[in-house]
């Protein structure tokens, strides 16, 4: 037993090491993403994890802090996000740049590919002073441009996250792409995608030669939380009485540091053991969290008079009890998203109830019957030559399951209402740009068949905005309708939170495209002409 101790002592993970996959696996306990491809879309996506965790990573059960920020900045025309405003100064109130040294799965990415045997760039005046360019980049990406097509375009452009991030590239895009279930995902990549792969490239060897090269001159989110660095109440203390001033902290430090504890210091704890007087320490306030392995707490020994031994044997305790919980945590985590998480449960209903030919509207059918066959009545003359025997889905060849829905100018939409035309149903939503640059392509669609075409634009349950305030100053000219919180009609189409998606029936309601993909004039012209054959 005391030969396996001495072996994980010193051939084992640290706890900052253990801290640090622990928070990456807390942050995608959605595990099941990554098997089938998706993308959480449950209740706790509305809220922020600290650390840098893409929010269209497979296993995301939460949003990063960083495109939460843009999206309160670029929606901040119609309101102010004073919630987001105030879990980022929360987060950066009690933790600082410490969730920078322990609980960002970014920060882990970067330190593992550094481990890679390299000749290594060592921090010199250079590289202090390009630590300042994170700052440019919060100003200019996170803050100035969102803020400009918010307010001037009245469009949701989070431009960090869309032309530079490389957290939405490895773990979103890479994550979703190399799951074969999203093969259909290829037709959407373009010139943006390729720069974005370029530059996650560039960052990622740049890590393998400079420690945390994203983390020190590039990430706005580390330059945000960089801001509560003298304020924050988890961080690195220095004891005065025993510092003696050598440096050695601020020498050894990767990090590009003044001293110990400032706006670019991430409290990992390394320099703890580096100092010779054991003066360093990971407090929460006046409680210590770690400190030199030498110590054992011999501040707190001459402050309290309790026994050395005694305090040891006490922080060992009460750090077995930690772990448990934190693993307990994770357990119910990973059982509550993958097993027991009601949204995950009403998608499975919902594609139930598709197969099977159950329509909330009207009940189960008799009979094999669905309302889609039946005629629509002598408002729709020879409407018997539009029926289908095609089963019910989603899929080329499917026909939808039939659904109504109230559209924001007080309209309502029924699918079978629409048989013997062409119908388009597009998936948007404010905060995606390409959606409502796209969603004008379909006004000019309908203005041109009107007779012989019918659209249908269904923004996503989940809103940043007044989607009915959005559209009327837009001036957009289609039905569009909102979602309801079971997201019925995404379950119906196939939806996900990968967005725009367009499908495309013919006059019989079968479905000949559904893609989730951009689309343009051209594209939409040729659909409507293939499906109105």
């Amino acid at each position: 037993m005391e030969n396996i101790a001495t072996w994980w002592n010193r051939y084992g993970p640290t706890k900052r090491r253990l801290i640090q996959l622990y928070s990456a696996l807390l942050y995608n306990a959605y595990l099941k993403g990554f098997v089938n491809g998706s993308i959480y879309t449950g209740s706790t996506k509305a809220l922020c994890v600290p650390g840098f965790n893409c929010y269209s990573c497979p296993g995301a059960v939460g949003a990063c802090p960083l495109g939460s920020v843009q999206a309160a900045v670029a929606s901040s025309g119609q309101h102010i996000g004073f919630y987001m405003i105030g879990i980022i100064l929360l987060y950066g109130l009690i933790a600082g740049r410490t969730i920078c040294g322990f609980l960002c799965p970014l920060g882990l990415i970067q330190e593992l590919l550094h481990k890679i045997p390299t000749p290594k760039l060592r921090k010199s005046r250079l590289t202090r002073a390009l630590t300042y360019l994170k700052y440019v980049f919060l100003a200019v990406f996170v803050f100035a441009i969102t803020l400009y097509y918010g307010l001037a375009k009245g469009m949701a452009v989070p431009a960090f996250c869309k032309y530079i991030c490389p957290a939405g590239t490895v773990e979103g895009a890479m994550g979703l792409l190399s799951n074969p279930n999203n093969e259909g995902y290829f037709g959407m990549l373009g010139i943006f995608f390729t720069r974005k792969f370029i530059i996650m490239l560039i960052i990622g060897l740049a890590c393998v030669f400079c420690y945390r090269s994203f983390c020190r001159f590039i990430c706005p989110l580390g330059a945000l939380y960089g801001l509560f660095s003298r304020i924050a109440i988890v961080g690195i203390k220095v004891d005065p009485l025993r510092c003696n001033g050598c440096g050695l902290c601020v020498k050894t430090c990767k990090m590009d540091v003044r001293y110990v504890g400032d706006h670019e210091c991430i409290h990992c704890g390394e320099c703890m053991d580096r100092c010779p007087k054991e003066a360093i320490s990971l407090k929460a306030g006046k409680y210590t969290l770690m400190c030199p392995s030498k110590n054992n707490g011999n501040d707190s020994h001459n402050d309290s008079g309790i026994s050395e031994g005694s305090l040891a044997a006490r922080r060992r305790k009460i750090g077995k009890a930690a772990w448990g919980v934190l693993l307990a945590v994770l357990c119910a985590a990973l059982v509550w998203y993958n097993v027991l998480d009601p949204s995950g449960k009403k998608k499975a209903n919902a594609a139930e109830e598709v197969s099977s030919g159950y329509n909330e509207a009207s009940g189960p059918k008799e009979d094999g019957a669905n309302e889609a066959e039946k005629p629509l009545g002598d408002e729709a003359e020879g409407s018997d030559t539009f029926e289908s025997d095609a089963p019910i889905g989603f899929e080329v060849g499917e026909r939808l399951e039939d659904f109504s829905v109230e559209c924001l100018d007080g309209s309502t939409f029924k699918l079978s209402e629409n048989r013997g035309k062409v119908t388009i149903i597009n998936l948007w939503a404010t905060y995606c740009g390409p959606c409502v640059a796209e969603l004008p392509y379909f006004g000019e669609l309908l203005k041109s068949h009107k007779e012989d075409l019918s659209i249908l634009a269904v923004h996503a349950h989940f809103t940043t905005v007044d989607v009915g305030e959005y559209v009327a100053q837009h001036g957009f000219d289609i039905p569009i309708a909102i979602d309801d919180e079971d997201e019925r009609i995404f379950g119906i189409v196939n939806g996900s939170s990968t967005l725009p998606q367009t499908i495309v029936l013919n006059r019989k309601g079968e479905v000949i495209y559904n893609e989730v993909r951009s689309v343009t004039p051209e594209l939409l012209e040729k659909l409507y002409e293939e499906a109105a054959k």
